[in-house]
Protein backbone atom coordinates (compact mmCIF):
# COMPACT_ATOMS: atom_id res chain seq x y z
CA UNK A 1 0.00 0.00 0.00
CA UNK A 2 2.89 2.47 0.91
CA UNK A 3 4.65 2.07 -2.61
CA UNK A 4 1.15 2.62 -3.98
CA UNK A 5 0.42 5.48 -2.67
CA UNK A 6 3.65 7.03 -2.80
CA UNK A 7 3.77 6.75 -6.62
CA UNK A 8 0.21 7.73 -6.85
CA UNK A 9 1.38 10.37 -4.80
CA UNK A 10 4.26 11.82 -6.87
CA UNK A 11 1.86 10.94 -10.32
CA UNK A 12 -0.06 13.57 -9.19
CA UNK A 13 2.59 16.09 -7.75
CA UNK A 14 2.96 16.12 -11.30
CA UNK A 15 0.14 17.10 -13.07
CA UNK A 16 0.46 21.13 -11.64
CA UNK A 17 4.57 21.35 -11.61
CA UNK A 18 4.15 25.34 -11.26
CA UNK A 19 2.05 24.80 -7.89
CA UNK A 20 4.25 21.78 -6.54
CA UNK A 21 7.48 24.03 -7.40
CA UNK A 22 5.82 26.73 -5.17
CA UNK A 23 5.26 24.62 -2.49
CA UNK A 24 8.78 22.85 -2.50
CA UNK A 25 10.83 26.72 -2.41
CA UNK A 26 8.34 27.87 0.10
CA UNK A 27 9.23 24.73 2.72
CA UNK A 28 13.03 25.16 1.21
CA UNK A 29 13.27 29.05 2.23
CA UNK A 30 11.81 28.48 5.60
CA UNK A 31 13.45 25.24 6.75
CA UNK A 32 16.63 26.98 5.34
CA UNK A 33 16.41 30.30 6.90
CA UNK A 34 15.87 28.10 10.09
CA UNK A 35 18.36 25.55 9.98
CA UNK A 36 21.15 28.24 9.04
CA UNK A 37 19.79 30.28 12.09
CA UNK A 38 19.82 27.77 14.53
CA UNK A 39 23.29 26.38 12.69
CA UNK A 40 24.96 30.17 14.44
CA UNK A 41 22.53 29.78 17.43
CA UNK A 42 24.15 25.80 18.05
CA UNK A 43 27.90 27.28 17.86
CA UNK A 44 27.46 29.68 20.79
CA UNK A 45 24.79 27.86 23.05
CA UNK A 46 26.43 24.34 23.06
CA UNK A 47 27.27 22.52 26.36
CA UNK A 48 31.21 22.85 25.96
CA UNK A 49 31.11 19.58 29.05
CA UNK A 50 27.76 17.86 28.51
CA UNK A 51 28.71 15.06 30.51
CA UNK A 52 30.41 17.09 33.82
CA UNK A 53 28.14 20.84 33.32
CA UNK A 54 25.90 19.77 36.18
CA UNK A 55 28.80 19.16 38.49
CA UNK A 56 30.67 22.28 37.70
CA UNK A 57 29.64 25.36 39.93
CA UNK A 58 31.10 28.84 39.84
CA UNK A 59 30.76 30.71 43.37
CA UNK A 60 29.98 34.35 43.51
CA UNK A 61 30.53 36.45 46.65
CA UNK A 62 29.34 40.23 47.17
CA UNK A 63 32.28 41.65 47.38
CA UNK A 64 31.20 45.21 46.23
CA UNK A 65 28.31 45.79 47.98
CA UNK A 66 24.33 46.79 47.11
CA UNK A 67 25.75 50.08 45.35
CA UNK A 68 27.53 47.62 42.49
CA UNK A 69 24.85 44.54 42.02
CA UNK A 70 23.81 44.21 38.75
CA UNK A 71 20.12 44.51 38.71
CA UNK A 72 19.74 45.45 42.18
CA UNK A 73 20.54 41.89 43.28
CA UNK A 74 23.38 40.40 41.42
CA UNK A 75 26.83 39.88 43.23
CA UNK A 76 30.04 40.37 40.96
CA UNK A 77 30.77 37.72 38.82
CA UNK A 78 34.80 38.00 39.10
CA UNK A 79 37.05 37.17 42.46
CA UNK A 80 39.36 39.35 43.90
CA UNK A 81 42.89 38.06 45.10
CA UNK A 82 41.92 38.21 48.72
CA UNK A 83 38.71 36.07 48.71
CA UNK A 84 40.89 33.36 45.98
CA UNK A 85 43.49 32.77 48.31
CA UNK A 86 41.40 32.11 51.12
CA UNK A 87 38.61 30.03 49.45
CA UNK A 88 41.62 27.87 47.66
CA UNK A 89 43.39 27.30 51.28
CA UNK A 90 40.08 26.47 52.62
CA UNK A 91 39.71 23.62 49.87
CA UNK A 92 35.82 22.86 50.93
CA UNK A 93 35.20 21.56 47.35
CA UNK A 94 36.17 17.69 45.35
CA UNK A 95 38.32 19.87 43.33
CA UNK A 96 38.89 23.75 42.45
CA UNK A 97 40.85 26.10 40.98
CA UNK A 98 41.27 30.05 40.19
CA UNK A 99 41.97 31.22 36.90
CA UNK A 100 42.74 34.06 34.84
CA UNK A 101 44.18 34.85 31.66
CA UNK A 102 47.42 35.45 30.68
CA UNK A 103 49.69 36.74 27.37
CA UNK A 104 53.01 35.93 27.89
CA UNK A 105 55.74 36.45 24.97
CA UNK A 106 57.28 33.15 23.52
CA UNK A 107 60.81 33.89 22.75
CA UNK A 108 62.13 30.90 20.28
CA UNK A 109 65.54 29.25 20.71
CA UNK A 110 66.18 30.09 17.37
CA UNK A 111 66.77 33.81 17.56
CA UNK A 112 66.30 34.66 13.91
CA UNK A 113 62.67 33.65 14.56
CA UNK A 114 60.14 36.47 15.90
CA UNK A 115 58.58 36.24 19.37
CA UNK A 116 54.97 35.90 19.97
CA UNK A 117 52.47 36.70 22.51
CA UNK A 118 50.89 33.49 23.22
CA UNK A 119 47.46 32.79 25.19
CA UNK A 120 47.02 31.24 28.33
CA UNK A 121 45.77 30.58 31.23
CA UNK A 122 47.12 30.79 35.29
CA UNK A 123 45.47 27.97 36.81
CA UNK A 124 45.79 25.87 39.84
CA UNK A 125 46.90 22.08 39.48
CA UNK A 126 43.27 20.81 40.12
CA UNK A 127 42.26 22.30 36.84
CA UNK A 128 42.91 19.42 34.41
CA UNK A 129 41.22 16.74 36.42
CA UNK A 130 38.35 19.10 36.98
CA UNK A 131 37.71 19.47 33.74
CA UNK A 132 38.99 15.95 32.18
CA UNK A 133 41.66 17.73 30.23
CA UNK A 134 43.24 15.06 27.69
CA UNK A 135 47.23 14.60 27.47
CA UNK A 136 49.04 13.65 24.49
CA UNK A 137 52.70 13.93 26.38
CA UNK A 138 52.85 14.09 30.03
CA UNK A 139 50.58 15.47 32.54
CA UNK A 140 49.56 18.55 34.81
CA UNK A 141 51.47 19.32 38.10
CA UNK A 142 51.57 18.52 41.64
CA UNK A 143 49.62 20.52 44.65
CA UNK A 144 53.12 20.66 45.74
CA UNK A 145 54.57 22.52 42.39
CA UNK A 146 51.58 24.84 43.18
CA UNK A 147 53.20 25.42 46.58
CA UNK A 148 56.18 26.07 45.64
CA UNK A 149 55.61 27.98 42.53
CA UNK A 150 57.32 25.95 39.99
CA UNK A 151 58.33 27.15 36.75
CA UNK A 152 56.29 24.80 34.93
CA UNK A 153 54.33 24.55 32.28
CA UNK A 154 51.57 22.75 30.03
CA UNK A 155 51.64 23.88 26.37
CA UNK A 156 49.13 22.82 23.95
CA UNK A 157 48.99 20.27 21.00
CA UNK A 158 49.57 23.00 18.45
CA UNK A 159 52.18 24.86 20.22
CA UNK A 160 53.74 21.40 20.56
CA UNK A 161 54.06 21.20 17.32
CA UNK A 162 55.35 24.64 16.39
CA UNK A 163 57.99 24.65 18.62
CA UNK A 164 58.97 20.96 18.89
CA UNK A 165 57.81 19.37 15.77
CA UNK A 166 55.29 17.52 17.51
CA UNK A 167 57.50 15.24 19.51
CA UNK A 168 57.26 14.89 23.13
CA UNK A 169 58.72 17.58 24.49
CA UNK A 170 58.16 17.20 28.63
CA UNK A 171 61.27 18.14 30.32
CA UNK A 172 62.14 20.68 27.61
CA UNK A 173 61.85 24.04 28.60
CA UNK A 174 60.10 27.39 26.46
CA UNK A 175 61.02 31.20 27.52
CA UNK A 176 57.94 33.15 28.68
CA UNK A 177 58.50 36.55 29.50
CA UNK A 178 62.04 36.65 30.76
CA UNK A 179 61.49 33.23 32.42
CA UNK A 180 62.19 29.54 31.03
CA UNK A 181 59.45 27.01 31.94
CA UNK A 182 59.74 23.61 32.12
CA UNK A 183 57.08 21.96 29.54
CA UNK A 184 55.73 19.44 32.07
CA UNK A 185 52.54 18.38 29.79
CA UNK A 186 51.45 18.52 26.34
CA UNK A 187 47.49 18.83 25.90
CA UNK A 188 45.72 16.67 23.18
CA UNK A 189 42.47 17.72 21.09
CA UNK A 190 41.22 20.21 23.73
CA UNK A 191 39.39 23.28 22.40
CA UNK A 192 36.12 23.80 24.21
CA UNK A 193 33.68 26.35 22.91
CA UNK A 194 33.01 28.52 24.54
CA UNK A 195 35.62 28.91 27.00
CA UNK A 196 33.56 28.20 29.83
CA UNK A 197 36.44 28.69 32.49
CA UNK A 198 36.90 32.65 31.57
CA UNK A 199 33.00 33.31 31.04
CA UNK A 200 33.12 36.26 33.51
CA UNK A 201 36.35 37.64 32.60
CA UNK A 202 37.57 36.93 28.99
CA UNK A 203 36.54 36.75 25.93
CA UNK A 204 34.82 33.46 25.52
CA UNK A 205 35.02 32.71 21.69
CA UNK A 206 38.29 32.13 20.01
CA UNK A 207 41.35 30.36 19.45
CA UNK A 208 42.43 27.58 22.13
CA UNK A 209 44.81 28.44 24.53
CA UNK A 210 48.30 27.68 24.45
CA UNK A 211 49.84 27.88 27.39
CA UNK A 212 49.01 26.72 31.06
CA UNK A 213 50.71 28.13 34.15
CA UNK A 214 50.44 27.58 38.11
CA UNK A 215 48.88 30.35 39.48
CA UNK A 216 51.40 31.02 41.95
CA UNK A 217 54.06 31.23 39.89
CA UNK A 218 51.65 34.18 37.41
CA UNK A 219 51.52 36.06 40.65
CA UNK A 220 55.04 35.17 41.39
CA UNK A 221 55.91 36.68 38.13
CA UNK A 222 53.83 39.61 38.21
CA UNK A 223 51.69 38.22 35.48
CA UNK A 224 49.21 41.10 34.73
CA UNK A 225 45.98 39.63 33.77
CA UNK A 226 44.61 40.03 29.84
CA UNK A 227 41.33 39.84 30.68
CA UNK A 228 38.65 41.58 32.32
CA UNK A 229 40.04 43.95 35.35
CA UNK A 230 36.95 45.58 37.62
CA UNK A 231 37.60 47.78 40.13
CA UNK A 232 34.99 49.70 42.47
CA UNK A 233 37.39 52.11 43.89
CA UNK A 234 40.98 53.47 43.37
CA UNK A 235 43.91 50.98 44.10
CA UNK A 236 45.21 52.13 47.48
CA UNK A 237 49.03 51.11 45.97
CA UNK A 238 50.24 51.31 42.74
CA UNK A 239 51.46 48.11 40.83
CA UNK A 240 50.93 44.46 41.03
CA UNK A 241 51.15 44.73 45.02
CA UNK A 242 47.89 47.53 44.95
CA UNK A 243 46.22 45.25 43.10
CA UNK A 244 46.78 41.71 45.15
CA UNK A 245 45.56 43.87 47.88
CA UNK A 246 42.76 45.51 46.28
CA UNK A 247 39.12 44.99 45.91
CA UNK A 248 39.28 44.44 42.42
CA UNK A 249 37.81 41.42 40.42
CA UNK A 250 39.79 39.65 37.76
CA UNK A 251 39.91 36.15 38.93
CA UNK A 252 37.45 33.36 37.81
CA UNK A 253 36.81 30.47 40.32
CA UNK A 254 34.90 27.24 39.46
CA UNK A 255 34.72 24.10 41.49
CA UNK A 256 33.57 20.68 41.38
CA UNK A 257 30.98 19.15 43.31
CA UNK A 258 29.76 15.59 43.14
CA UNK A 259 26.06 15.60 45.06
CA UNK A 260 23.77 17.78 45.77
CA UNK A 261 24.76 17.57 49.55
CA UNK A 262 28.04 19.37 48.29
CA UNK A 263 26.32 21.89 46.98
CA UNK A 264 24.38 22.63 49.80
CA UNK A 265 27.58 22.20 51.87
CA UNK A 266 29.71 24.50 49.84
CA UNK A 267 26.53 27.16 49.33
CA UNK A 268 26.72 27.03 53.61
CA UNK A 269 30.52 27.58 53.31
CA UNK A 270 30.44 30.51 51.18
CA UNK A 271 27.64 32.14 53.43
CA UNK A 272 29.96 31.63 56.35
CA UNK A 273 32.91 32.87 54.60
CA UNK A 274 30.54 36.33 53.55
CA UNK A 275 29.78 36.04 57.33
CA UNK A 276 32.95 36.20 58.49
CA UNK A 277 34.18 39.35 56.57
CA UNK A 278 31.37 41.00 57.41
CA UNK A 279 31.79 40.20 61.02
CA UNK A 280 35.81 41.47 60.85
CA UNK A 281 34.77 44.71 59.15
CA UNK A 282 35.63 43.95 55.77
CA UNK A 283 31.99 43.83 54.41
CA UNK A 284 29.83 46.36 55.83
CA UNK A 285 26.30 44.38 54.12
CA UNK A 286 25.00 40.72 54.91
CA UNK A 287 26.13 37.87 52.79
CA UNK A 288 24.33 38.11 49.70
CA UNK A 289 26.16 34.97 47.62
CA UNK A 290 25.40 32.95 44.55
CA UNK A 291 25.98 29.41 43.30
CA UNK A 292 25.18 28.44 39.81
CA UNK A 293 26.20 25.13 38.09
CA UNK A 294 27.82 25.78 34.84
CA UNK A 295 25.02 26.07 31.81
CA UNK A 296 23.10 28.72 34.55
CA UNK A 297 26.33 30.62 34.92
CA UNK A 298 26.53 31.03 30.87
CA UNK A 299 22.79 31.93 30.45
CA UNK A 300 23.94 34.28 33.40
CA UNK A 301 26.82 36.02 31.49
CA UNK A 302 24.63 35.97 28.12
CA UNK A 303 27.02 34.42 26.37
CA UNK A 304 24.53 33.67 23.74
CA UNK A 305 23.69 37.40 22.84
CA UNK A 306 20.38 39.29 22.37
CA UNK A 307 20.49 39.16 19.04
CA UNK A 308 21.29 35.59 18.41
CA UNK A 309 18.11 34.87 20.05
CA UNK A 310 15.85 37.07 18.09
CA UNK A 311 17.02 35.72 14.76
CA UNK A 312 16.02 32.24 15.90
CA UNK A 313 12.72 33.93 16.66
CA UNK A 314 12.59 35.75 13.35
CA UNK A 315 13.60 32.59 11.38
CA UNK A 316 11.19 30.72 13.51
CA UNK A 317 8.36 33.13 12.47
CA UNK A 318 9.55 33.14 8.44
CA UNK A 319 8.93 28.84 8.69
CA UNK A 320 5.43 29.61 10.47
CA UNK A 321 4.24 31.95 7.70
CA UNK A 322 5.85 29.74 4.54
CA UNK A 323 3.84 26.75 6.54
CA UNK A 324 0.64 28.88 6.17
CA UNK A 325 1.28 29.56 2.48
CA UNK A 326 1.93 26.17 2.35
CA UNK A 327 -1.34 25.36 3.96
CA UNK A 328 -3.25 27.39 1.32
CA UNK A 329 -1.71 26.07 -1.58
CA UNK A 330 -1.89 22.50 -0.85
CA UNK A 331 -5.57 22.74 0.45
CA UNK A 332 -6.57 24.66 -3.12
CA UNK A 333 -4.52 21.64 -4.83
CA UNK A 334 -6.49 19.01 -3.34
CA UNK A 335 -9.84 20.77 -3.25
CA UNK A 336 -9.25 20.97 -6.92
CA UNK A 337 -9.35 16.90 -6.98
CA UNK A 338 -13.03 16.88 -5.64
CA UNK A 339 -14.65 14.91 -7.85
CA UNK A 340 -11.36 12.39 -8.10
CA UNK A 341 -12.31 12.09 -4.44
CA UNK A 342 -16.16 11.49 -5.05
CA UNK A 343 -15.17 8.63 -7.59
CA UNK A 344 -12.87 6.80 -5.46
CA UNK A 345 -15.09 7.32 -2.71
CA UNK A 346 -17.62 5.74 -4.96
CA UNK A 347 -15.55 2.90 -5.63
CA UNK A 348 -15.03 2.07 -1.89
CA UNK A 349 -11.77 3.90 -0.66
CA UNK A 350 -12.82 5.17 2.35
CA UNK A 351 -11.50 8.35 4.53
CA UNK A 352 -8.29 7.08 5.73
CA UNK A 353 -7.77 5.81 2.18
CA UNK A 354 -7.72 9.36 1.28
CA UNK A 355 -5.92 10.52 3.97
CA UNK A 356 -3.08 8.20 3.42
CA UNK A 357 -2.87 9.66 -0.10
CA UNK A 358 -2.81 13.32 0.44
CA UNK A 359 -0.22 12.46 3.73
CA UNK A 360 2.14 10.77 0.97
CA UNK A 361 1.95 13.80 -0.99
CA UNK A 362 2.65 16.10 1.10
CA UNK A 363 5.59 13.98 2.70
CA UNK A 364 6.98 14.26 -1.20
CA UNK A 365 6.76 17.82 -1.47
CA UNK A 366 8.52 17.92 2.36
CA UNK A 367 11.06 15.36 1.29
CA UNK A 368 11.70 17.48 -2.06
CA UNK A 369 11.79 20.76 0.13
CA UNK A 370 13.90 19.50 2.27
CA UNK A 371 16.62 18.47 -0.20
CA UNK A 372 16.48 22.06 -1.85
CA UNK A 373 16.40 22.96 1.67
CA UNK A 374 19.54 21.18 2.36
CA UNK A 375 21.53 23.19 -0.33
CA UNK A 376 20.51 26.80 0.77
CA UNK A 377 21.30 25.82 4.55
CA UNK A 378 24.59 25.27 2.95
CA UNK A 379 24.80 28.35 1.27
CA UNK A 380 23.74 30.37 3.98
CA UNK A 381 25.98 28.97 6.51
CA UNK A 382 28.68 29.82 4.12
CA UNK A 383 27.42 33.17 3.48
CA UNK A 384 27.55 33.72 7.56
CA UNK A 385 31.42 32.55 7.17
CA UNK A 386 31.71 36.79 5.95
CA UNK A 387 29.40 37.80 7.91
CA UNK A 388 30.37 36.67 11.63
CA UNK A 389 33.38 37.24 13.33
CA UNK A 390 36.19 34.33 13.16
CA UNK A 391 36.19 33.35 16.26
CA UNK A 392 32.35 32.69 15.88
CA UNK A 393 32.70 31.55 12.06
CA UNK A 394 34.73 28.70 12.69
CA UNK A 395 32.53 27.09 15.26
CA UNK A 396 29.34 27.12 12.47
CA UNK A 397 29.43 23.91 10.64
CA UNK A 398 27.03 21.24 8.76
CA UNK A 399 27.64 17.99 10.00
CA UNK A 400 25.14 14.47 9.40
CA UNK A 401 22.85 15.58 12.44
CA UNK A 402 22.13 18.90 10.88
CA UNK A 403 21.60 17.28 7.45
CA UNK A 404 19.09 14.52 8.94
CA UNK A 405 17.56 17.64 11.30
CA UNK A 406 16.88 19.99 8.02
CA UNK A 407 15.23 16.55 6.07
CA UNK A 408 13.29 15.91 9.13
CA UNK A 409 12.11 19.26 10.00
CA UNK A 410 11.10 19.63 5.85
CA UNK A 411 9.15 16.65 6.41
CA UNK A 412 7.30 16.96 9.25
CA UNK A 413 6.78 20.84 8.31
CA UNK A 414 4.55 19.84 5.34
CA UNK A 415 2.94 16.46 6.71
CA UNK A 416 1.36 19.09 9.60
CA UNK A 417 0.70 22.00 7.10
CA UNK A 418 -1.13 19.28 5.11
CA UNK A 419 -3.27 18.10 8.05
CA UNK A 420 -6.15 20.69 7.61
CA UNK A 421 -6.62 20.13 4.01
CA UNK A 422 -6.19 16.33 4.20
CA UNK A 423 -8.75 16.88 6.64
CA UNK A 424 -11.14 19.03 4.35
CA UNK A 425 -10.84 16.98 1.81
CA UNK A 426 -11.89 13.63 3.68
CA UNK A 427 -14.57 15.13 4.94
CA UNK A 428 -16.47 16.05 1.26
CA UNK A 429 -19.73 14.48 0.07
CA UNK A 430 -18.77 11.87 -2.62
CA UNK A 431 -22.63 12.55 -3.75
CA UNK A 432 -22.78 15.80 -3.85
CA UNK A 433 -19.42 15.67 -6.17
CA UNK A 434 -20.45 12.83 -8.48
CA UNK A 435 -23.98 15.15 -9.47
CA UNK A 436 -21.27 18.45 -10.04
CA UNK A 437 -19.21 16.07 -11.95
Amino acid sequence: MFKYYLTLGLRNLRRNPVLTLLMVMAIAFGVASSMTTYTVFRAVSGDPIPWKSSKLFFPQIDVWGPTSRRGGTEPADAFTYTDVVALMRDHRAAKQSAVYPVGPTLYPADASKKAQTMSGEAVHNEFFPMLDVPFLYGSGWSKSEDDQRARVVVISKSLNQRVFGGVNSVGREIRLDNTNYRVIGVIGDWDPQPKFYVASIGYVFGSGDDVFIPFTTAIDQKLATSGAFGCSAKLAEPGFAGTLASSCIWISYLVELDSPAAVTAYRDYLNDYAGSQQSSGRFGWAPNNRLRDLREFLSYERIVSSETKLSIMVAISLLIVCMVNTVGLLLAKFLRRSNEIGVRRALGANRFHIAYQFGMESAAIGLAGGALGLILTWIGVNLMDGLLSPQIARLVHIDIPLLLQTLILAIVTTVIAGLYPTWRATHLRPSMQLKQG
